[in-house]
């Protein structure tokens, strides 16, 4: 044990009597890596986020009975797309790949992936563009990291700065956005890829920092909610039962896409067929109930400054329910973060109108953090995205409302690839 310790002592003795190298600081050249990383996802989003402006503004020409033609055209081309080019896969993919086929995003599905969903989220889908700009830059990071010959965890890491960068730039939330990219990926303990959350801060904030620039974002709140102080400890007690109205109807979106996935599933028909079937349905809603269209990045500031009445406010949330269903299962393509704070902030409404005692900005917030904790089982960043999305200074009911909404979720992920190959024998999935 002397000897064992001796030999110790002088290994250490030995490190501290080498000569300082260059840098002597954590800095190095990983880091130039994973700022390059974040340029290219900024630049990325940036570009993607343009031409969706213009493409969405080309289609919203379309107004009156004409969006039902519009959204089924636009979802035919897409299915034609997806057809031609081949299928890029969801979110349930790209976890998958990320989890279990040692962090690599195929660069391959880009093409597929960037046309499709830009006319799906461009015509009014009810899916956002987080999704493909995840694939885009997470396959970015993937290509990096192969061209540099990175390995195991090192290229696992790179792939997730990247799906971070992209995430970033889409809800300019840099430290949101990166625990987010992290925890997506396991629901029980993102710590699993503790070595990716440094290149992930990284990248985001350069990718936020571009994306900024590009397309002149705002610095401050994305959706304006109403002052809000705490007035008793009881408010924690509100929050928590916010939250379980909003687990309910996150289980109900998440029956409702099932029930969905298996009547489309059912049919023998090609994929464009089904995307646009999914058009004239979204469109059908989006003719009745115009702010249920599109996936709600600036729908969600409509709806908190207008005055519903109760009865078109709990239309507004069955339909957009519907919607996204709808959209997720069709074969249309994008993401449903965003859409489902759209649900989640639905119900708040709903709830003040009903106890118009109930601060709204605490129904609000709570029923959308618990809504995505729920269907996601993402808590952590799900609380701090919706801080820095509101303003809502009050960190702890978020906190609590999106922990209310995790450990109310359906034993069985929504996200089928966030569990463990055990669990999935267990399931029989």
């Amino acid at each position: 044990m002397k000897l064992k310790r001796r030999r110790k002592l002088v290994k250490y003795v030995n490190i501290l009597d080498r000569p300082i190298s260059f840098n002597p600081f954590l800095f190095s050249r990983n880091f130039l890596l994973w700022a390059f990383l974040g340029l290219l996802g900024g630049v990325i989003a940036g570009i993607y986020w343009i031409v969706l402006i213009y493409l969405t503004d080309t289609i919203a020409f379309f107004e009156g009975w004409q969006v039902i033609p519009a959204m089924a055209i636009s979802g035919l081309l897409a299915g034609i797309i997806i057809h031609l080019i081949g299928d890029p896969g969801e979110i349930h993919l790209i976890v998958n790949n990320i989890r279990f086929n040692k962090g690599k995003l195929d660069p391959k599905n880009n093409p597929s992936m960037v046309l499709s969903s830009l006319l799906c989220v461009a015509s009014g889908g009810s899916l956002g563009p987080e999704a493909p700009l995840v694939q885009v830059t997470g396959s970015t990071g993937t290509w990096l990291g192969k061209v540099f010959r990175l390995k195991g965890e090192d290229r696992r890491s790179l792939s997730i700065a990247g799906m971070a960068s992209g995430f970033t730039a889409l809800f300019g939330a840099p430290l949101g956005a990166s625990l987010f990219s992290l925890e997506i990926l396991h629901h029980k303990h993102a710590v699993e890829y503790y070595k990716a959350i440094i290149p992930a801060f990284v990248a985001s904030s350069f990718s936020y920092i571009i994306f900024a620039l590009i397309v002149h974002l705002g610095l401050g709140p994305t959706w304006e909610l109403p002052a809000y102080e705490i007035e008793s400890t009881y408010d924690f007690g509100f929050a928590v039962l916010f939250a379980a109205a909003g687990a309910v109807i996150a289980w109900l979106f998440i029956f409702c896409t099932k029930f969905l996935k298996s009547a489309f599933g059912a049919m023998a028909v090609p994929i464009y067929i089904k995307t646009l079937i999914g058009g004239v349905v979204l469109g059908i809603i989006a003719y009745y109930l115009p702010v249920t269209r599109y996936f709600g990045h600036y729908e969600i500031n409509e709806l908190l400054f207008s005055e519903y009445s109760l009865a078109l406010l709990v239309a507004i949330l069955v339909f957009k329910v519907l919607a996204i269903s709808v959209t997720v299962t069709s074969g249309w393509r994008g993401g449903f973060i965003i859409p489902l704070f759209f649900v989640g902030a639905t119900l708040g409404l709903i709830i003040h109108h009903v106890f118009p005692s109930v601060e709204v900005s605490l129904a609000v917030i709570c029923c959308m953090a618990s809504v995505n904790a729920c269907v996601t089982r993402t808590p952590m960043s799900t609380t701090i995205l919706l801080a820095t999305l509101t303003g809502f200074t009050y960190f702890i009911p978020i906190l609590f409302a999106s922990l209310t909404g995790y450990f109310l979720a359906p034993k069985i992920p929504f996200i089928g690839s966030q569990m463990d190959k055990k669990e999935r024998k267990q399931f029989d999935l």
